[in-house]
């Protein structure tokens, strides 16, 4: 589903991604943890086509992500920290909006649907600048998987929610891989990537140190295997 090879970035004479060699296949949800500069928002970026990597091979479903960025653009869901969401717009015009772009069909619907799906359907049609981050970030979810995406990319998405909200954005992403969605969660809370993910990806200093599945929602392990390897507590 997603292949990268000796991936690196470079930015300002910093290496950031130093020789990212990864494998994802279709239907995981895969968490990248990892102390604050180690690259992980980087690699969502390059991921999303919104950044050039500096030297490297992408592929997505066997596309070269150079050369076939529309096309792949089209299949992924991006959230990233900013909501991208239009303050002066209702959840409705935001979601059919982005909908339209996406050429999804009966966008309203689908965007009421979105909107109920995320908690919100009291809201539907009051501008999102009246809201809390944590509302903003619903929407913000609603709109990155209106177009039921093969691929989604989530920077951080539990960012401002509360308990609720967080049930709520786990039940979706759940959702979504029940349809055979691939996710890429970029977090640092231990506890949600215990509990949604398959696999468990540590990211220091723009390189990979380790890639394991986790099975039976074991936060302990994961805990355990991120404070060797980036806090070097033994």
């Amino acid at each position: 589903m997603i292949e990268i090879k000796k991936l690196t970035k470079q930015a300002d004479n910093k290496l950031i991604l130093r020789g990212v060699d990864l494998l994802i296949n279709k239907g995981e949800t895969v968490a990248i943890l990892g102390p604050n500069g180690a690259g992980k928002s980087t690699l969502l970026k390059v991921l999303a086509t919104l950044i050039k990597p500096t030297s490297g091979l992408i592929q997505v479903n066997g596309m070269d992500l150079k050369k076939n960025h529309i096309k792949i653009k089209k299949i992924m869901g991006y959230l990233p920290h900013s909501s991208l969401l239009y303050d002066h717009y209702t959840p409705l015009e935001n979601i059919v909006f982005f909908g339209n772009i996406y050429g999804v069909k009966n966008v309203e619907q689908r965007a009421t649907e979105l909107v109920k799906e995320v908690g919100l359907s009291f809201f539907l049609n009051e501008p999102v600048k009246n809201f809390s981050r944590g509302m903003i970030q619903r929407i913000a979810i609603a709109r990155a998987i209106v177009h039921e995406p093969e691929i989604l990319l989530l920077d951080e998405p539990h960012t401002g929610l509360d308990q609720g909200a967080i049930g709520i954005l786990n039940n979706v992403i759940l959702s979504m891989k029940a349809k055979g969605t691939t996710t890429l969660m970029v977090t640092h809370d231990f506890k949600q990537a215990a509990e949604i993910c398959d696999r468990i990806i540590i990211v220091k200093n723009g390189k990979i140190v380790d890639d394991f599945r986790i099975e039976n929602q074991n936060l302990g392990y994961v805990s355990e295997k991120y404070e060797q390897l980036v806090e070097g507590v033994s």
